[in-house]
């Protein structure tokens, strides 16, 4: 695919048909599409908060904020030795942050972005892209705020496109490429916004919320 046509209007269609971008490697000018036979997905009433990670939660000591540095967080995403986040992809999402279809959730220590993850919005539905952990647990913090407050906003769909062992033990699950396509066609329909309530940043009130769903 040329890179002149990866554009915001050419993502944004492209995720409401259920595909996404990826490069072979960061020096790859060039990318291609992805439609997976099966689909990871993290329920957005399903995430699975373990007891170390409840009472890291409880411990606090860190901060969690969204849209605060989401190209901080899509640097630190791109900064490891295989990433397929390359010039043209960084750029184009960068111009959908900026037209508040892609976002990021950061989480902070000691004023630092230790932890975050980022991903694009479309109705109902958050296409997540990529993580990224520099202190034990941030990213596993990231997803437990970002989970919370996307039910709470009123999101149906988590998209993770693919499954790993990390986010299985989350509680992320893999669904056939027609389930998917289901439950996107559900998200796209619903009039939500990330920004519709504000962040939860008291780890209790999320504690709460997680047990009563769980």
């Amino acid at each position: 695919m040329s890179t002149l046509a990866l554009s915001p209007a050419i993502l944004l269609r492209a995720y409401a048909m259920g595909v996404f971008p990826m490069s072979e490697h960061r020096n790859d000018p060039e990318v291609f599409w992805v439609d997976p036979q099966h689909r990871g997905v993290l329920p957005l009433d399903g995430f699975h908060i373990s007891r170390s990670l409840a009472r890291r939660m409880r411990r606090g000591g860190y901060r969690a904020t969204l849209n605060h540095d989401f190209e901080g967080v899509l640097r630190a995403c791109a900064d490891r030795p295989d990433t397929w986040i390359n010039a043209p992809i960084h750029r184009a999402y960068v111009a959908l942050h900026h037209m508040q279809h892609a976002h990021s959730l950061e989480i902070w220590q000691d004023g630092a972005l230790t932890g975050g993850v980022y991903g694009v919005t479309l109705g109902g539905a958050f296409f997540g892209e990529s993580m990224f952990s520099r202190r034990t647990d941030t990213s596993k913090l990231a997803l437990a705020h970002l989970t919370d407050h996307l039910a709470r906003c009123g999101f149906t769909l988590f998209d993770t496109q693919f499954i790993t062992p990390h986010l299985a033990r989350l509680g992320a699950r893999e669904i056939p490429r027609a389930t998917y396509h289901a439950l996107l066609k559900d998200a796209l329909e619903r009039d939500v916004r990330i920004t519709d309530k504000p962040l939860e940043t008291d780890p209790r009130q999320i504690l709460q919320r997680n047990t009563q769903t769980s």
